[in-house]
């Protein structure tokens, strides 16, 4: 591990940017920028990447594939880490992170070009779903590359400054494909668009992708990366010596549990899961809810900065800890606050009118369904799978042995059905009208009243979750590569953060909405992000240790 010595570079106290500096800032950010605007483009059109690859398939069962697709995306991001890391430990940083964008790009541009299953059929979600798996391994490697690039070309005293420009990527990258997609949409028209138009965003990455390229050309090697070769200091093998050493595998391990566990959670609460908490709970229309979030991003984005570059100043850890703190103290209050200020009506319902639901515990399943492949076929499941997918509270109630589950909204009460016996598709749609007209009657309603709701305190909430994102995201890549050793920072930092954001982030929707289906209320989901960000917070106030004075350049 890194030495607690101040850096050899220059002095402790902060210097003006050069013009060198800038250039490695702006064109590591700029490149991380279209990397994300790239992967985001697949979530972004969902809906019609299905209609247009997966036709020989029925209408959910083609929105399944493309979600398995995309979680598909996150699955691999560790093992672009593992690969791209390794790489960059070896041969250096500049040219590792310039084959990650390579691919990224060139995946992205390919998928604009891809002929449709009309035209070859089986072969269409085949290549797709390749050309999705590049596109995580690439973005595996490039946020360790950037990281690593840029803090490695910081004076000392302001990489967390220098790395907190990196940090703003993910949502500028978001942004920029919303905003892509919308103009190309309104331009051309619903149909249109979805008929050939949908490629127009995908082929636009061919000029972020040259512009990315042509400006990290111009960049020189990281000077802590020649240091280390020119003294003969560089590891032979540095996925051996990052995890298969105890005394580099327990920082990995630190940097996991203590870390990015804890801030990828908050970092999808604010930024994901308060998107499908406003549509699928709140019931507000979907492009109200993503202009809602939009905006509160483009209001939070300046924190990254500002956390960065205070984390230079009173340290990295009581920043990222204070952040997860506060979020894992307050979600509670503030998703409540975006129902009672996004649709009133259905608070009131929750309150009028009560739901429960009747049924055997034993035929009850835990709905965690990441892939959305599984089918939950036991009356108590579809039964709270409407609840669950309708934003609809209700309280549990054991029912005696191999009884049919039951629903009671005020004084009705709905059977459920066996999602396997010979008349299912008849009960179901028996189930589904009952439901509706049920639900209806009872005052809970179909979708939000935009005349009811409070838009500038839904920003403000959602700005606060923001904030908190900004907080535990900041100073995150500073410390991440101030944990390690130059030799095998690359490797080392790389796992970790793609572990905790692909996996412990990636997969939190699914997750939440798995616990809301089981307990009932649709703010228990919170418990997923506020208990991995309570582990966090008690590993790392007592294991993690503070990193801002650390000297980058030692080796050892």
């Amino acid at each position: 591990m890194a030495s607690s010595a101040s850096s050899a570079r220059g002095p402790a106290t902060p210097v003006p940017m050069t013009a060198d500096e800038k250039r490695v800032v702006f064109a590591s950010s700029l490149g991380t920028v279209f990397e994300w605007y790239d992967f985001y483009l697949f979530g972004a059109m969902a809906t019609i990447i299905a209609k247009n690859f997966f036709t020989g398939l029925d209408e959910s069962t083609r929105l399944i594939f493309v979600l398995l697709a995309f979680a598909a995306g996150f699955a691999v991001r560790p093992f672009g880490a593992i690969v791209f890391g390794r790489l960059g430990d070896l041969v250096g940083r500049k040219y590792t992170f310039l084959v990650t964008i390579l691919i990224m790009g060139v995946s992205t541009f390919v998928t604009g070009l891809l002929p449709t299953y009309a035209s070859i059929g089986i072969w269409a979600p085949i290549l797709l779903i390749g050309l999705r798996l590049l596109q995580g391994l690439a973005l595996g490697g490039e946020y360790g590359g950037a990281a690593t690039y840029v803090a490695e070309h910081a004076p000392a005293g302001r990489r967390g400054f220098y790395t907190s420009w990196i940090q703003t990527t993910a949502t500028i990258g978001l942004m920029l494909s919303l905003i892509v997609i919308l103009v190309t949409r309104t331009s051309l028209g619903e149909q249109t668009f979805a008929e050939w138009g949908w490629r127009i965003p995908y082929l636009v990455s061919i000029l972020l992708l040259g512009v990315s390229v042509w400006i990290r050309l111009q960049l020189s090697e990281s000077p802590a990366f020649e240091k280390m070769k020119s003294e003969g200091k560089g590891s032979k093998a540095p996925l051996t010596e990052s995890f298969g050493q105890w005394k580099n595998l327990k920082v990995v391990i630190l940097a996991l549990v203590g870390l990015t566990m804890g801030q990828a959670v908050v970092w999808y609460t604010g930024q994901f899961y308060t998107l499908f908490f406003l549509e699928r709970m709140v019931k507000i229309d979907g492009p109200t809810a993503n202009i809602l979030v939009a905006l509160a991003l483009l209001l939070g984005t300046p924190f990254f900065v500002l956390f960065g570059s205070l984390s230079d100043k009173i340290g990295r850890k009581p920043i990222i800890m204070a952040g997860l703190l506060i979020a894992a103290a307050t979600y509670f209050p503030l998703f409540k606050g975006l129902v009672h200020y996004g649709n009133p009506t259905l608070e009131a319902a929750q309150t009028k009118s009560p739901i429960t639901v009747s049924a055997d515990p034993g035929n009850c399943s835990f709905q965690f369904n990441p892939t959305g492949t599984v089918k939950f076929t036991t009356p108590c499941d579809i039964a709270k799978a409407y609840l669950a997918g309708g934003g609809l509270n209700y309280d549990n109630v054991a029912g005696a042995a191999g009884s049919m589950a039951e629903i009671k909204i005020g004084d009705t009460v709905i059977k459920a059905y066996d999602g396997k016996g010979a008349d299912a598709k008849t009960e179901a749609a028996r189930f589904k009208k009952e439901m509706d007209e049920a639900v209806k009657a009872a005052g809970y309603p179909s979708k939000a009243d935009p005349e009811q709701m409070n838009k500038p305190m839904l920003v403000l909430l959602l700005l606060i979750m923001v904030i908190y994102v900004t907080m535990v995201y900041g100073p995150i890549a500073a410390m991440l590569v101030e944990l390690f050793p130059t030799r095998i920072r690359y490797t080392s930092m790389s796992l970790p953060y793609h572990i905790g954001n692909g996996w412990f982030g990636g997969f939190l929707p699914a997750t939440a909405f798995a616990i809301v289906a089981s307990q009932g209320n649709i703010f228990s989901g919170l418990w997923y992000p506020i208990i991995i960000a309570l582990i966090t917070l008690a590993i790392g106030v007592l294991f993690v240790p503070e990193t801002k004075d650390r000297d980058i350049y030692a080796n050892d």
